[in-house]
């Protein structure tokens, strides 16, 4: 029994040991360069950190040392923190698209930044910002430029989404060097929910949706949103919806047929007895293996927001599926 004891004692201490502390995040996203996975997070600068196995991770130095004056300008009293990133790789680039915004107003603008490496030890190791490349005013746009995501279609084009209450989720094609509307300009709405009717527009309201994220798998592109609210410790209520179209543009559509820009949405994941809210996820395919990127409010940690990666697999109709257990 003693022998039993101490065999279970020392297991349980090597387990303690070999536990990987998960590191602050918000809002991340994640890319792979080299055998080296990079993540990109809202944080003074856009915090990064990266890792050779993507559980042990390195603060990197931010991308912005500085408040990119441009940001200073459009937005009173920015100070550098910059929110919810997105990194995407094409045409022998790397591109960094950022938020800029007033917190619960859509004081708000999207930039660009690009490098051509993303390795800090590479002489070529330089990030270039390009500047505004979306902005919302208040009075003049029922929408907020922030959560950018860059997606190309089948032909190659991009086209950038975005949102954050207000009117939802929008959709806007861009110029192929990515730094502004392409000409002419459509905006279009693909993921929306109810507003009161009553509330002033320059209030967010009530229709709580944002962090668009596009993936293309097979013949559709997955449309992932969060609901409800973050930010708000043991009282975040965040979670995962989803839903697909086989053209960019939408309809997007949810597991029952709802439209997403009618309210619509099936359920990815929601907070539990550990994480009180989860939210602001990417997707990313390493090894031929889909993975949610996401934060989620530690119940066990004062509500402190913490990197998530969880494996997602396929159900037989096509629907993403994520297990925690």
């Amino acid at each position: 029994m003693k022998k039993h004891l101490l065999w279970l004692f020392l297991l349980l201490s090597y387990q303690l040991q070999a536990q990987t502390p998960l590191i602050p995040a918000h809002d991340p996203v994640m890319i792979q360069q080299n055998g080296t996975y990079y993540m990109f997070c809202t944080g003074p600068g856009i915090a990064v950190w990266s890792s050779k196995d993507r559980q042990h991770w390195q603060p990197q130095k931010p991308v912005f040392a500085a408040a990119p004056a441009w940001a200073v300008k459009a937005i009173p009293g920015f100070k550098n923190h910059i929110w919810a990133p997105d990194i995407s790789f094409a045409n022998g680039q790397y591109s960094l698209f950022y938020s800029v915004s007033a917190f619960g107003k859509n004081t708000s603008a999207i930039g660009l930044a690009t490098n051509k490496t993303l390795d800090p030890t590479s002489p070529d190791f330089k990030w270039v910002d390009h500047g505004l490349v979306v902005q919302s005013v208040p009075g003049r746009d029922m929408w907020n430029a922030i959560d950018p995501n860059l997606v190309r279609d089948a032909a190659g084009t991009p086209w950038l989404t975005f949102g954050s209450f207000w009117d939802g989720i929008k959709l806007v094609q861009l110029r192929p060097d990515l730094t502004g509307p392409a000409e002419p300009q459509q905006w279009r709405t693909i993921a929306h929910r109810p507003r009161n009717p009553k509330l002033n527009d320059s209030l967010p309201g009530d229709g709580a949706i944002e962090a668009p994220f596009i993936f293309k798998k097979g013949k559709y592109y997955y449309l992932f949103t969060s609901f409800d609210y973050c930010c708000r410790g043991p009282q975040s209520t965040y979670k995962m919806m989803v839903g697909r179209a086989e053209d960019v543009r939408g309809p997007y559509l949810d597991r029952t047929g709802a439209r997403l820009d009618q309210g619509g949405g099936t359920l990815v994941l929601e907070g539990d007895k550990n994480w009180y809210g989860v939210g602001h996820n990417a997707v990313a395919t390493f090894d031929n293996t889909d993975y949610l990127i996401f934060h989620g409010y530690d119940a066990n940690d004062k509500a402190h927001p913490k990197l998530r990666i969880e494996t997602m697999r396929w159900d037989a109709a096509g629907w993403p599926v994520v297990s925690t257990k």
